[in-house]
């Protein structure tokens, strides 16, 4: 947690308290089921919390902003984001039904209100949101599709919302394709080794869904 601490100084009682119940919460979970490889458990804090959290370095998500963890897995990014924004309402969803049977246990324990899991393909998942948040191994033009028509008109007319994706690797030609797109080494954020081949990708919704739609 020392490490959480060190970049988010200003967390509050409630927020350490929920950071601090993750680790415990997790290696008992990790028994049963493979939510997090058991050899990355004594980097939990770093390869996933903190790592999670590089979003909200990004971006402040305003009060009642609607953010869609796509592919949750785990329950990353979300459950960290969840936690630091509490006003904001968080939608995690995934095809495994284990895991996300593992993600409703964790919100539990840690009485998380500002969160729903739900055990559906992301094709099928048709609330509208603010922003798509995925932590992902895939290509993006591989789930773009999906998550289409996750979002409205008012997304367009605003020029809020969209896509914010954490990667790693070479991406040049996995963006080459968007006329417009931020793109953030998260070495700028932390100084950890793990971080320097990782980056976080925004896409704003006019990038990706045509206005005439």
């Amino acid at each position: 947690m020392k490490i959480i601490h060190k970049y988010y100084p200003n967390l509050n009682n409630h927020q350490i308290e929920k950071f601090n119940q993750l680790l415990p919460i997790y290696s008992e979970l990790n028994r049963d089921i493979n939510l997090i490889s058991r050899k990355d458990m004594k980097n939990f804090y770093t390869h996933h919390v903190l790592h999670s959290l590089s979003i909200a370095k990004f971006k402040r998500f305003m009060p009642g902003t609607r953010v869609l963890d796509l592919g949750t897995g785990g329950g990353f990014p979300g459950i960290p984001l969840a936690i630091f924004f509490p006003n904001v309402n968080f939608y995690l969803i995934d095809g495994i039904g284990k895991k996300i049977n593992s993600v409703k246990k964790v919100i539990k324990k840690i009485n998380l209100k500002n969160v729903v899991a739900k055990r559906v393909r992301a094709e099928e998942f048709n609330e509208i949101v603010d922003f798509v948040i995925v932590r992902a191994v895939s290509k993006i033009t591989t789930f773009l599709p999906w998550i289409r028509n996750n979002f409205s008109c008012s997304n367009l007319k605003s020029s809020e919302g969209g896509l914010i994706c954490l990667k790693g690797g070479d991406l040049s030609d996995e963006i080459s394709g968007f006329s417009c797109i931020d793109l953030v080494h998260l070495r700028e954020y932390y100084d950890q080794d793990f971080f320097e081949t990782k980056k976080l990708i925004y896409i704003p919704v006019k990038s990706f869904i045509n206005e005439s739609q």
